[in-house]
């Protein structure tokens, strides 16, 4: 694909061998051709095999320094938990009413959360959220008895991630605006949290490359 002269000149600065996290995160906030704010991606290359159920990486993570966005969150809940769930930050809460209304196409949010006790009913909704991957799942905690806090968490930026068709997962970290102590720090937390849920299975090298990179920028390999 063609690149423009900004991209090509941005790339050229950067280095071909891995850096240290403070030079990579330095170097791609550097990159500040564009007029907004980007949002800044870590990208990890995992030694599994995507085809075996059991090395797949999913999850979900509360960054100590948020990614800068706040999250549109709807809560799948009883009636008794729906006051709760909007004092939270739900923009929508409920059941029979809510499913029906996603169901009928509306879909103005970024991430569901549900109680257990609903979800019988949540569930014919698989073929609607699935493939957008809003689909509540106990994998990301997005299906919990603790409908207040997961709310809270999810608006607030907790970033949920899973493992592609080629092993690799891609988290947003925060905004290039982001004090380079913020940046270290969420890459960190990230980092030590993929490292913790390695599957037992893996044998051989888990992560073999990491790289972050601002959302029109080229990429900075990272050392680990």
């Amino acid at each position: 694909m063609s690149k423009g002269k900004r991209y090509k000149k941005e790339f050229e600065q950067r280095s071909d061998e891995p850096v240290s996290l403070a030079e990579a995160v330095a170097k791609v906030k550097s990159f500040n051709l564009v007029k907004f704010d980007q949002s800044i991606e870590c990208v990890m290359v995992l030694g599994i095999d995507p085809k075996q159920s059991d090395q797949l990486i999913r999850g979900s993570l509360s960054l100590p320094h948020g990614v800068g966005k706040q999250k549109k969150v709807i809560a799948f809940c009883e009636d008794k938990d729906i006051e709760t769930a909007k004092a939270a930050g739900a923009i929508e809460a409920g059941c029979d009413e809510l499913i029906k209304k996603v169901t009928d196409g509306w879909q103005d949010f970024d991430v569901a959360v549900a109680s257990p006790k609903v979800m019988g009913k949540v569930g014919k909704l698989g073929r609607v959220l699935g493939p957008q991957g809003k689909m509540p799942s106990p994998k990301n905690g997005s299906v919990t008895a603790d409908i207040a806090t997961a709310v809270a968490e999810f608006a607030a930026g907790k970033v949920e991630f899973k493992s592609d068709a080629g092993g690799n997962v891609h988290v947003v970290v925060g905004k290039q605006s982001f004090e380079p102590e913020k940046l270290i720090g969420n890459i960190e937390a990230l980092l030590s949290h993929i490292r913790k849920i390695k599957p037992a299975s893996i044998k051989g090298t888990y992560i073999k490359k990491m790289c972050i990179s601002a959302t029109m920028s080229p990429s900075v390999m990272v050392s680990i």
